[in-house]
């Protein structure tokens, strides 16, 4: 093997596909169990490896040397072979710190929390303090010399101006979950969470609504990669010319992983636009009405017909919510997927919603759609539908001509 990433469990991990982006080289996933780590590193049949939890601070015993950035925080990502010996690096701390600058997150001076007690924390302590931060607290679910509780944190550091979510809650598979409340800060002036699935948290979504700076961790996960590749096949790159390769990995890899998710009136054009994308991208379109009825073992008529709207309804949310975990695809939505708040909540962690504005006159009633048969009817839900629709979506596109057209409209906007 040349390069890869060591880990226990790496069947979400993005870093092949990334690596992928930067470089033209052999890059594999491999999952190691704890009792094999020993073998692995002491037969070093690799070039160079990155490392993921839970082994960054368990292959300290076999390094000859590490990173001064390593040293500070104690724990490696990265291990490079030169002649059988074994020196250890940490590039996260280039990710954090370039995720941090780029999403405008002003550190110097602020009072920052750093959530969890893990080794993540090490990084992100390290990058604050060498940012300036004026005050940094660790806040963990138990009360120890060197941290506070997350009940002191809303109790008695409310006016903390930076947050760092380092723990995994909230990420994918248990995405509902949220660390803290950042909008109980009333000083709060930036906000970071290192998970990337999906890529938008509730954490990060909240602290976007009150108006502060805020990103995931996809940009830290591509910036430490660039490092890591730099590092690894001993390759010297200018700062400018390590940004601007950060920026095109993080862009390819936002563009490959976030879903395209379309919404919109029935007969706006979501299942022919869905399905020219998935030609166009690649990607894997689905479509939530078919996947209702399938899973209802009934057709879409039929499950009104027995339950009405509410039982309809409540089966189409359960299958937004099992498609929502899912990255880097299409999801063609019901016509009114989007009067579940909820559903709209569910779909933009890991999607970016486009409503296919497609004019009144050119939408048709169709006897196969229960609550638009007739025209009437049609024209009642556009005028109650169209609102939301537009505060539901983060791109407006029109439809009125070909859906190749519209289709190529979307795909400028990713």
């Amino acid at each position: 093997m040349e390069y890869g990433l060591i880990g226990e469990k790496l069947a979400h991990s993005f870093s092949k596909e990334i690596h992928g982006y930067i470089g033209d080289y052999s890059y594999e996933l491999c999952e190691i169990p704890k009792e094999k780590l020993h073998d692995f590193l002491t037969e070093k049949r690799f070039k160079a490896m990155n490392v993921t939890i839970p082994y960054k601070q368990a292959v300290l015993p076999y390094l000859s040397e590490i990173s001064p950035e390593a040293q500070k925080i104690g724990a490696v990502n990265l291990i490079v072979n030169k002649n059988g010996r074994l020196y250890g690096y940490n590039t996260d701390y280039f990710g954090a710190k370039q995720l941090i600058e780029r999403a405008n997150v002003q550190v110097k001076g602020k009072k920052a929390l750093i959530l969890g007690s893990g080794g993540t924390r090490r990084t992100l302590h390290a990058v604050l303090s060498d940012l300036g931060a004026g005050e940094i607290l660790t806040v963990s679910r138990e009360k120890t010399p060197d941290t506070i509780t997350y009940e002191e944190a809303k109790t008695l550091h409310k006016n903390a101006e930076i947050l760092v979510n380092t723990t995994p809650v909230g990420m994918y598979p248990n995405t509902d979950a949220i660390p803290i409340d950042p909008c109980i800060f009333f000083n709060l002036s930036g906000a970071i969470d290192v998970i990337y699935n999906p890529l938008c948290t509730d954490f990060i979504e909240k602290a976007r609504k009150c108006g502060v700076p805020c990103a995931n961790g996809l940009f830290m996960l591509a910036a430490q990669a660039v490092q890591a590749s730099a590092i690894m096949r001993d390759i010297s790159l200018s700062e400018e010319k390590t940004k601007e390769i950060c920026e095109e990995t993080y862009k390819k890899t936002l563009r490959a992983k976030q879903n395209i998710v379309l919404i919109g009136m029935p007969t706006s054009g979501k299942s022919s636009i869905g399905a020219l994308l998935a030609k166009k991208t690649g990607k894997v379109l689905y479509d939530t009405d078919a996947l209702t009825a399938a899973r209802e073992q009934k057709s879409v008529p039929e499950i009104f017909a027995l339950g009405g709207e509410t039982a309809f309804r409540a089966a189409e949310s359960r299958t937004v919510r099992e498609l929502a975990g899912q990255t880097g695809c299409i999801i063609a939505t019901g016509g009114g997927t989007i009067l579940s708040a909820e559903n709209v909540r569910l779909l933009k962690k890991n999607g970016k919603l486009f409503f296919l504005d497609r004019p009144l006159s050119l939408l048709s009633a169709s006897d196969d759609r229960p609550l638009s048969s007739r025209r009437a009817e049609l024209e009642k839900m556009y005028e109650k539908r169209l609102p939301l629709y537009l505060t539901a979506a983060d791109e407006r596109i029109s439809n009125d001509g070909k859906a190749e057209v519209a289709a190529d409209k979307i795909l400028e906007k990713l």
